[in-house]
């Protein structure tokens, strides 16, 4: 990414947040494709950025004109609106024009930071998500899936799954063309599934002997302690499961053809890209694993 930040010395750089996460790392490389001048905002960057020590974001912003912004863990946590004030404020100051906020479909406290970037002063965009089909295979239900056993507290409710390749183009579109300032995209996929529908999907196109079974919200988090994730993501994992996962958000909605003009991609179109680059078997575990750390991202990252 050097080569297209240096051509965005004059302050027309766009600096991609959680730049190494599944939305990030997408939308980073269709900016390079495009030949847009990008900097990839994450802790290893160059400049490093680090939503936990605002000391880092001057530089990140210095040269900036626009921002994927994108929090991590997530809009949900009781840390975000305090940072997401600061920071649009900051980046304003800065010379920023565009925000395009990475926000999450039936979540109240995103829809709060929501407000502060629309308060902000700058153009914004709001890009609000439904579950990412890539928890699947990059994310925190893959390696449930490789060991031949999805055990979650989701039941039956139905999600319109988004991919991430959807959600990047998108953001990419926000970010880049006129004509989206002040849209509010609500990115649902075509269609609904439960999670034992999306995982017997999984286990049809990939070949894999993958069951769906139903766990209390108590034998969950119980799982997740005693393998060691931290109380942050449990905590953050047991709200999307209890409150966000209600029905709440059982339909689809039209984001992706009004921000693009098409439909979106289906879940089983996902399901067979996924399993051709053999995130699922059981020879690809290691090289998969590796690419994932190589791209900096948590086993637990949902952005």
């Amino acid at each position: 990414m050097q080569n297209t930040e240096a051509s965005g010395e004059r302050g027309n750089l766009t600096l991609v947040l959680a730049g190494t996460g599944k939305t990030g790392r997408r939308v980073a490389d269709r900016l390079k494709a495009r030949g847009i001048p990008a900097r990839v905002g994450s802790r290893s960057g160059e400049p490093p950025f680090d939503w936990a020590d605002p000391t880092t974001w001057t530089h990140a912003l210095t040269n900036v004109r626009s921002v994927y912004l994108a929090y991590a863990p997530d809009l949900a946590v009781p840390t975000a609106p305090g940072a997401i004030r600061t920071f649009a404020e900051l980046a304003v100051r800065s010379g920023v024009r565009r925000l395009v906020l990475l926000s999450g479909r039936g979540e109240e406290e995103a829809q709060r930071c929501e407000q502060l970037v629309q308060d902000s002063g700058a153009e914004w965009t709001i890009v609000r998500s439904s579950w990412f089909c890539q928890n699947f295979s990059e994310g925190i239900f893959r390696e449930l899936i490789l060991g031949g056993e999805v055990a979650l507290p989701a039941g039956y409710v139905a999600e319109p799954f988004i991919d991430a390749d959807d959600l990047a183009d998108v953001a990419v579109a926000a970010l880049t063309e006129d004509g989206h300032a002040g849209q509010v995209y609500e990115l649902t996929g075509p269609r609904l599934l439960s999670f034992p529908e999306a995982v017997g999907e999984i286990a049809e196109i990939s070949g894999r002997e993958v069951r769906y079974v139903e766990v209390s919200h108590e034998a969950f988090v119980s799982e997740l302690t005693k393998n060691g994730v931290p109380a942050a993501y449990v905590d953050l994992l047991q709200y999307l499961f209890t409150t966000v996962l209600d029905g709440r958000n059982a339909h689809v909605t039209q984001g992706v053809q009004r921000a693009l003009g098409r439909s979106p991609k289906d879940f089983s179109e996902y399901a067979r890209d996924a399993a051709t680059t053999g995130v699922w078997d059981a020879a690809g575990n290691h090289a998969a694993g590796a690419q994932q750390e190589k791209q900096g991202q948590s086993t637990f990252s949902l952005q």
